[in-house]
């Protein structure tokens, strides 16, 4: 004990800044995908209607971070303050087809489809918080604000049109609702992300179970649509912007959340998708993997790289699976390569042969004699023999992801792990 005490009003401010540090966190999940509601990853371009994209995803796609080259997307962004609204699911017999219902908090609070509501059609009424109409077939949303987001497989160029014929029984209907407002991006000044902030909060606002963490940033003022910068000194000011500074530091050396390695490979902790009041992991997937399904439906494992979980692709390497030990999954798996950005998101890269991704469906993969199987990863060209089975890599840093749809017992258990990745 040194006998010095801090000041009532350095308190004062470590406690704004404390707070600011929670609030930017806390409300980060909330203006990513808010900023979805006014960019082209709705497809469609406007409220309660769905857009199709009907195109597997290449290095020209930016509007999601981690996007997946396996199957087509098609989006909507609900708003159901005006009303609900019915949504239709065509029959996709063996195809996988998934679709997720996202609040304005990225929480997956139902999923359709395959695992869930089978190989035949489905039609549901989705009601928001308020609505006092029940009846079968319905789903309460915890939010006005909804992200429907499907995934239809696709096995291939030759399966394309296939795929699309599904995609296109999707289907809603419900009230017009108006133009998305236009919101911050996080990385807008302090005074504009948290006005934006208070704004979707008084629109969407948080459960009971968040009320902790709310009174610890009740100074800030947010969530009472009376958010006003102005009342604040020059030296709060500063104490706001230390503490978003703060909270950008932790989100983007990824100190956030924890990460479970084993050989190599991170795998997803059991709230991915449904956070709870796991706050911190919350934003860090909203940054880096926004709209990620829960393990139940989809396992996102990423390789621990040389260097900040990346890889040098000037190098060569390998992935190995003995012939026992091939990804355990009840629908399909697949090894992404990305490019990262210097904000920790991550994009497709342009490459010779027009591939991101190479998995179970890829067309001329080639196993070994004993039934294994290499991949090849790297920016050299890695023989003619090796083609088939070779992910292309950007001369610089890469990052690679695994996915396992419809993952086993085995693999949600851990008792299935995947192999390391190797120098070749």
């Amino acid at each position: 004990m040194t006998g010095v005490q801090a000041s009532p009003l350095s308190s004062e401010l470590d406690r704004l800044r404390e707070a600011a540090c929670e609030a930017w966190i806390y409300g980060l999940p909330l203006i990513e995908i808010a900023a979805t509601r006014g960019s082209s990853v709705g497809f469609g371009g406007s409220l309660n209607t769905f857009g199709h994209m009907r195109n597997l995803a290449n290095h020209k796609m930016r509007a999601v971070t981690t996007p997946n080259n396996d199957t087509l997307y098609t989006s909507a962004q609900i708003d159901l303050s005006e009303g609900p609204v019915t949504i239709s699911l065509p029959a996709s017999g063996e195809r996988y087809l998934s679709l997720a219902l996202m609040d304005a908090y990225t929480n997956n609070f139902a999923i359709l489809g395959t695992r869930t509501t089978g190989p035949d059609a489905v039609t549901f009424r989705l009601i928001g918080p308020q609505d006092a109409s029940e009846g079968p077939n319905t789903l309460r949303s915890p939010t006005n604000h909804v992200w429907a987001l499907a995934r239809i497989l696709v096995d291939g160029p030759f399966d394309l049109e296939a795929a699309r014929a599904v995609q296109a029984g999707i289907s809603l209907q419900g009230p017009p609702a108006s133009a998305a407002p236009v919101h911050a991006r996080r990385s807008a000044p302090w005074n504009e992300y948290f006005a934006s902030l208070d704004a979707l909060l008084v629109a969407n606002p948080p459960p009971v179970t968040d009320l902790a963490l709310l009174r610890r940033i009740a100074v800030l003022g947010l969530g009472g649509g009376a958010f006003d910068a102005s009342r604040f000194s020059a030296d709060e000011a500063a104490a706001i912007e230390a503490g978003i500074a703060q909270a950008r530091t932790m989100i983007r050396t990824s100190g956030i959340g924890g990460v479970n390695w084993v050989d190599g490979w991170s795998y997803p902790r059991s709230d991915l998708g449904d956070f709870g009041q796991s706050y911190g992991y919350r934003a860090a997937v909203a940054l880096a993997g926004l709209a990620a399904l829960p393990p139940v439906e989809a396992m996102y494992m990423r390789a621990q790289g040389e260097s900040r979980g990346l890889y040098d692709g000037a190098k060569s390497w390998r992935l190995h699976f003995p012939a026992d030990r091939l990804p355990a999954v009840d629908s399909f798996w697949s090894l992404s390569l990305y490019e990262a950005t210097p904000e920790g998101q991550f994009f497709f890269t342009d490459n010779p042969i027009d591939r991101y991704a190479i998995g179970d469906r890829t067309p001329g993969l080639t196993y070994n004699e004993d039934g294994s199987l290499d991949i090849w990863i790297g920016h050299a060209h890695p023989g003619e023999e090796r083609e088939s089975n070779w992910l292309p890599a950007p001369d610089g840093p890469f990052a690679l992801f695994m996915r396992a749809y419809l993952p086993k017992a085995a693999m949600l258990e851990g008792d299935y792990r995947l192999p390391p990745v190797t120098a070749a």
